[in-house]
């Protein structure tokens, strides 16, 4: 499912209850928050998805010409951004938040960039295999916090990236989430992972990943 981008937006059915500024390498984004009970915890902007913007701010990296997604994108904050330093963003989530998101896009992008956004619903490990496989970013704020989902978003990951990919996840540190076991046990089964950043006070973690190589050169 894709959502075409309109150059005036209004949708009654969502109503919003925050907006918010940030900038971040020097671009501005609005972002707004949604009351909509039917989008749940994707209504709102996490301190881990911040943090990641932070730490993309800190490495100053840019994204020209490059091929970004962000999974569970929620408002949109991290694709919006890509977008903003210069990439070819694609931002996804559940059908019900898509809306949102291109309520945050329209916001913060002007029409002349929007050509290097698309906004489409991905449901982890059932419908990625509709997705390319040579992504050169791939984002996550706070999308590891659900235990049943984990195996999921492995297979998506494994789908969307190739041995040159680099995927950041930031993660508030939950104790009663296994989220630990997600990046202690679970992750490195398949991929490389190390902590690159880390906000003591929040107990928020950046991660790099990449995809492991057998040694024969085949990806897994």
């Amino acid at each position: 499912m894709e959502t075409k981008l309109q150059n005036n937006y209004a949708d009654s059915e969502i109503e919003y209850i925050l907006e918010r500024s940030y900038e971040f390498c020097g671009q501005h984004l609005w972002i707004s928050q949604s009351s909509n009970a039917q989008i749940g915890t994707s209504g709102f902007i996490w301190e881990a998805g911040l943090a990641l913007c932070e730490y993309i701010e800190k490495q100053r990296i840019i994204f020209n010409g490059m091929k970004v997604i962000e999974l569970g994108a929620g408002t949109g904050i991290l694709g919006i951004l890509a977008v903003l330093l210069g990439g070819n963003v694609t931002i996804t989530d559940q059908p019900n938040v898509l809306k949102q998101i291109e309520h945050n896009v329209v916001a913060s992008i002007s029409p002349s960039c929007r050509d290097r956004v698309n906004i489409r619903a991905l449901s982890w490990g059932h419908d990625h295999i509709q997705f390319p496989r040579d992504y050169d970013f791939i984002f996550g704020g706070e999308i590891v916090y659900f235990p049943k989902t984990y195996p999921l978003l492995i297979k998506t990951l494994q789908h969307l990236s190739s041995e040159r990919t680099i995927i950041y996840l930031s993660s508030k540190m939950w104790q009663d989430f296994q989220i630990n076991k997600f990046y202690e046990d679970i992750l490195p089964e398949h991929f490389n992972c190390q902590i690159v950043d880390r906000n003591e006070e929040n107990d928020i973690n950046v991660y790099k990943v990449t995809k492991k190589v057998h040694a024969l050169g085949i990806s897994c």
